[in-house]
Order: structure tokens, then C-alpha cells, then sequence
């Protein structure tokens, strides 16, 4: 029997696998997919999460990370506010961070189902059974890191699920003439896109778009030729640069509607507790931070051979309480700052006024990243 069931092998699933099988409790991590594998992402990660990557042994330089120091941000008419990050992060993909980490877990002993669907999760007797084909696999306890938006969310009756999101994200991997150290942001009607260097001589370019300029346009190269590349700095990209995917990956009805850490008593960890604004650029990061927080909770409060209610309670109520005062803020001001740059002319004076203020600029920056954790 398992101590822990981790529903999902991004790096939250991966992460929380790590810590709580370092320290003696049997965990299965069910993943639908085979590593490695691309996923929609910005793929940066704020420097905040560097002491606490060391103290697990990770060594970025192993993975060619790109440094990134600056942020832009562009708008269609042309006007860029760029800025100096203190903090600073790195670009790494998912396809290369991912595949490490599973690497690593599964090395130290993490138990994984690969290429696995999880049909159904469900809480009875002081434990869970999670359905797969053709077995049924049970433990006191299941992390819910399934990501942005899972067919289980719906099965777990999640309030976000049936609130209609009009977003689809959609990423590339690219070459192009781009400065290394820079994360730009560039806004367009109803998105923005993100441009980042990873590793190697590749560049992620992540963008969020409305359905409804889909539709109205019918494809997604219609969509960015009408939409996307009326912002100058994106246009020169897709004219220019060398796309190396087969084919963009794609979500559909992206929602940042708040969402619960604890549902039906399945700890949620990552995007599936709660996702940033990609504006502000630091899924990864809160991803990382989730598992660090989750794992030590549990790890404080669960006994193998000793569990029970009273102690379930304690965990679900310590990681609700530590998620909101990390991640509730963060998330509420992401949601803020979309809605700002959602139009042409707003995402201008925005823009111009920003640089102007330069302090407030600094003061905006600061809310959409954390303090470095260990």
C-alpha cells in the first residue's frame, strides 16, 4: 500500500514525489504521459527558488540554463517598458526540467505509472482509491497535480470547471535573433505572449489568445498573422524566426479562477491549486514552492502506521492556511495586471505611465515574484 498517490508528473507531482520519498514514505506517481514531453508553458523560473533547488542537490549549470536579467514589456503601438530584475530567473524547459526530475525520483526509489490515466478518485474510509485500467491502487493520501485543467476536475465537480474560460495558450519553441537574458512580454488585443531564452540555442514563445479570435478568424496562423503580429516586436519574430516543433502545443479554456488547495480531501499542488496570470510569468516557480510547502505539512502531521482523521484535518488546514499567505495575493494581483493590459490603448498608457513611475514599476515587478526559499 502507498503512503502518498501523486495524480500528475509536472514539476509539483515530481517535487512533492522527491521530498516525501527522501524521507521513508512510499509514493506512486501516475503520469499520463513518457518522459520527456513538451507542455504549455512559459518556461521561466525566478531565481527564488535557487537555495531550495541546491539543498536538493540540483546543479543548474548540469542543465544549460539560461540566465534572464531583464524584462520587457511591448505593446502594439510600439511602446516598451523595460526594466532591470533584481531578483532575476532562468529559462529551462519543461521537456529538459521535467524529464531530469523524473530522472532523479525514479532513481531514489519513486514508484511511477507512466502512459496511465486516472479515471477516478474517491475518498471512502479514511482513504482514497484511484481508479486506472484494469486496477484500482489505494493510500491514506492523494496530491491533485494534474495541472491547469483535467477531465478529473470535472469528475471532482470543481466550481472553476463549469465557469466558461474564453483563454487558449499556445507554445513554440523557436530560434531566433533575441537577446539572451531578456523575458519579454508583449501584449496584442485580448493576450500577450512571452519570449524567453532556454536551454541550448532554443527560445520558448508562449502566447494566450481569446476563443473568440479564434473563431473569428479560424485558425490559430490566421489568428496570429490578424491578431498576434499587429504587436511590431512579434511580427519580426514570426517573419524571422526558425519554428522547431512539429506542431505548437495547445490548451484549451485556460481559467484563473480561484481554485481550492484542498478539494474532496485531495491535496491540490501547482497549477491544479491555483494558476498565475502567465503575464507574470511564474508558474514554475509557485509550482516548486507548493511542493516544498505540501511535502514538509505532511511530513509533519502524517504517521504511516498511525493515521487519522484528527491528523488529516491538521494537514488540509495547515497547507490551506500556508497556501493562502504564499499564493493568494500573488495570484489576485496577477489577475489584476491581466486585466490591465487586456486592450491596445490601456496596455499603452499603462506602459507610459509605468515609466514614468519607475518605483511603481519596481513595486509591481516585486508582487509578481517571492522572497528565495530554502
Amino acid at each position: 500500500m502507498n503512503d502518498v498517490i501523486i495524480v500528475g508528473g509536472g514539476l509539483a507531482g515530481l517535487f512533492n514525489a522527491l521530498l516525501l520519498n527522501r524521507a521513508g514514505l512510499q509514493v506512486t506517481v501516475i503520469e499520463r504521459k513518457s518522459y520527456p514531453f513538451h507542455r504549455v508553458c512559459g518556461e521561466y523560473v525566478s531565481n527564488e527558488v535557487i537555495p531550495f533547488l541546491s539543498g536538493l542537490d540540483i546543479d543548474l549549470s548540469q542543465l544549460d540554463v539560461a540566465r534572464i536579467k531583464r524584462l520587457e514589456v511591448t505593446a502594439v503601438s510600439g511602446t516598451v517598458l523595460s526594466k532591470k530584475l533584481d531578483l532575476g530567473g532562468f529559462g529551462l524547459s519543461r521537456y529538459t526540467f521535467d524529464h531530469y526530475l523524473y530522472k532523479k525520483a525514479s532513481a531514489e526509489g519513486v514508484n511511477f505509472l507512466l502512459d496511465t490515466r486516472v479515471e477516478n478518485i474517491e475518498f471512502k474510509d479514511e482513504h482514497f482509491e484511484v481508479n486506472i485500467p484494469g486496477r484500482v491502487l489505494t493510500a491514506p493520501l492523494v496530491i491533485g497535480s494534474f495541472g491547469k485543467r483535467s477531465n478529473l476536475d470535472q469528475k471532482l465537480k470543481r466550481d472553476f470547471f463549469y465557469k466558461r474560460s474564453p483563454y487558449l495558450a499556445v507554445k513554440f519553441h523557436i530560434r531566433a535573433d533575441f537577446p539572451d537574458d531578456v523575458i519579454q512580454l508583449n501584449n496584442y488585443k485580448d493576450g500577450y505572449c512571452g519570449v524567453s531564452k532556454i536551454e541550448a540555442d532554443r527560445y520558448c514563445m508562449c502566447y494566450l489568445a481569446h476563443r473568440d479570435d479564434l473563431r473569428r478568424y479560424g485558425n490559430l496562423q490566421e489568428l496570429e498573422k490578424n491578431i498576434i503580429c499587429q504587436n511590431p516586436y512579434l511580427k519580426k519574430l514570426f517573419d524571422t524566426a526558425e519554428f522547431l516543433l512539429d506542431k505548437p502545443e495547445v490548451i484549451n479554456e485556460i481559467s484563473f479562477e480561484k481554485k481550492h488547495p484542498v478539494e474532496n480531501h485531495i491535496l491540490m499542488s501547482g497549477d491544479t491549486a491555483g494558476m498565475i496570470a502567465p503575464l507574470c510569468g511564474n508558474g514554475m516557480t509557485m509550482a516548486i514552492h507548493s511542493a516544498k510547502i505540501l511535502s514538509a505539512i505532511i511530513l509533519q502531521h502524517y504517521k504511516p502506521h498511525d493515521f487519522n482523521p484528527r491528523q488529516r484535518l491538521r494537514i488540509e488546514n495547515a497547507y490551506t492556511a500556508q497556501w493562502e499567505s504564499n499564493f493568494a495575493r500573488r495570484l489576485w494581483i496577477g489577475r489584476q495586471l491581466q486585466r490591465i493590459f487586456g486592450a491596445n490603448a490601456m496596455t499603452t498608457l499603462s506602459l507610459k505611465t509605468l515609466n514614468a513611475l519607475p518605483p511603481l514599476a519596481d513595486y509591481l515587478i516585486s508582487k509578481t515574484h517571492g522572497q528565495p526559499f530554502s
